[in-house]
């Protein structure tokens, strides 16, 4: 059986584990490999090596580092299937889905193809009699991520892709569920033209992640993960005296106006809701038609739209989505299904007990509807991550506009309507940190930034585009005089003034 190790100073051999993870095949249930677990020592080797190799890289000019990006960018799009395909084969998402992972993560890589131009400082001439000012942005050392299995190329692309441009090693501790991908984007970094240990990849669990926290060395640290552990990483690594960004989870909302598109918003609740199986952060699991009129409207397309969902293994082109990623996360899902029963809502579309012929042991759940959810209910306030669909039906605009912007998690929300004054007055006053309008998933472009509210983020910067940045690097500012000669050399006491 294949087993995967770190990616430590270009290499992927090290001391042999103690301990081991088991990652499986989505589609099968099959375990297809293991993963060793490290520990701090392995850590300590990849700090070594980054200590080793960043002050070369640091000291590179911005446009060979952008050259190193531009290569690394050529290579991903060269290698797009193969990556897809493993990416598939441990995730479960279809080979389609897995290729727009690699994509939106290569959009940052692209961005940071433009590193020379968004490093240039600020100057100020003639601040002060013979005095000028400048600024410039310099990299803080070393850097780590920590990222989920959800998107195993996207994020890890996300946040190294800046890092490195701007003068960072990084250090990536991916999910131990599909940890391919990760090793493999190193090793494409490698050859093209980055040093040994400015992008290296260790595994591991909580022992690792603890270990990446407190090391002294690490500046700063990216996590995306649930809330938990994101408030978890973001208390520890501060503590630590670290920057961390650290992204959690969320509930984002679908408001359905009565003037809406119906047909299009059945179309792009489909792949908001279900693609992926659901197990994206800016998934769209909560549907808010306001007025009855307009719920039941909506209700009666979804239920043939759904029931024509294609469920398939990872492979077959026509599937829709595939499993999730564990027997666990499967048990999970269809628990939360089974209390929103409990709860009170109606169930209109069971997802639960869904068997794929010839892959009866595979991690499937069907896709499900609820209706007539209410707020009180666990399963609207918490994540369930899979592929599940709540209708929580408003009375008017101003009550569709207070539960995105009173529930626990901010990441994102949409609106669907035709009229631009209510969607602008959405976009101003709802309190979530990411708004589509007519946009069911709306992920920022790479040169804008990624970010959520309330206890959907930690920490004060959001990832990639100028925000990505300004976190994994320092502003230094410089005072400058050059005096003529005949300039007073007299002590002064008092503050100086530019005056």
């Amino acid at each position: 059986m294949r087993t995967l190790d770190h990616m430590i100073a270009g290499s992927a051999a090290g001391a042999p584990a103690s301990r081991f993870s088991d990652i499986f095949d989505p589609n099968t249930g099959k375990v297809q490999a293991r993963l060793g677990l490290g520990t701090a020592a392995d850590l300590e080797r990849a700090v070594a090596a980054a200590a080793k190799a960043q002050p070369a890289w640091a000291a590179t000019n911005p446009q060979r580092r952008a050259r190193v990006m531009f290569n690394f960018k050529q290579l991903i799009e060269k290698n797009m299937q193969e990556l897809a395909e493993l990416l598939s084969s441990e995730h479960g998402k279809v080979v389609a889905d897995a290729k727009g992972d690699i994509q939106r993560g290569l959009e940052v890589v692209e961005f940071a193809c433009g590193i020379p131009h968004v490093l240039k400082g600020e100057y100020t001439q003639g601040a002060g009699p013979g005095i000028d000012v400048y600024s410039m942005r310099q990299p803080l050392g070393i850097v780590s991520g920590i990222t989920p299995f959800n998107f195993p190329a996207m994020i890890p692309m996300w946040m190294f892709g800046v890092a490195i441009a701007v003068g960072n090693a990084f250090i990536l501790k991916p999910s131990e569920r599909d940890p391919s991908v990760p090793n493999r984007l190193a090793e494409l970094m490698l050859e093209a033209g980055a040093p040994e240990g400015i992008l290296q990849v260790v595994h591991g669990d909580k022992e690792m992640v603890d270990a990446i926290l407190d090391h002294p060395a690490i500046s700063a640290v990216s996590f995306v993960g649930s809330s938990d552990i994101a408030h978890y990483v973001y208390q520890r690594g501060v503590a630590a005296g670290k920057r961390v960004q650290a992204m959690g989870g969320a509930k984002n909302h679908g408001i359905v106006m009565p003037d809406a598109d119906l047909d299009q918003v059945v179309a792009d609740l489909s792949g908001a809701a279900f693609g992926s199986a659901g197990e994206r952060c800016m998934a769209l699991p909560v549907v808010v038609p306001i007025g009855d009129k307009t719920a039941v409207a909506l209700r009666e397309k979804l239920i043939p739209a759904i029931e024509a969902l294609r469920v398939g293994v990872s492979t077959d082109p026509d599937a829709h989505y595939g499993p999730v990623v564990t027997a666990a996360h499967k048990a999970k899902i269809e628990n939360y299904i089974q209390m929103g029963v409990d709860e009170g809502a109606e169930l209109v579309v069971d997802g639960r007990g869904f068997a794929l012929q010839g892959h009866e042991d595979g991690f499937f759940v069907g896709p499900t509807l609820f209706d007539k959810v209410t707020t009180g209910m666990r399963t609207y306030q918490e994540e369930i991550f899979g592929p599940v669909l709540q209708m929580v039906r408003a009375p008017d605009f101003e009550t569709a506009l207070r539960l995105p912007s009173e529930h626990q998690y901010g990441n994102g929300v949409a609106i669907f309507t035709r009229n631009g004054h209510a969607a602008r007055e959405f976009a101003a006053r709802v309190n979530v940190g990411m708004v589509g309008i007519n946009v069911p998933i709306p992920v920022p472009v790479a040169y804008h930034t990624f970010g959520g509210w309330k206890r959907s983020a930690f920490g004060d910067t959001n990832q990639h585009g100028m925000e990505g940045v300004k976190f994994f690097t320092k502003v230094k500012t410089v005072t400058q005089r050059w005096p003529d000669g005949g300039v007073s050399g007299d002590s002064s006491f008092v503050i100086p003034t530019m005056g």
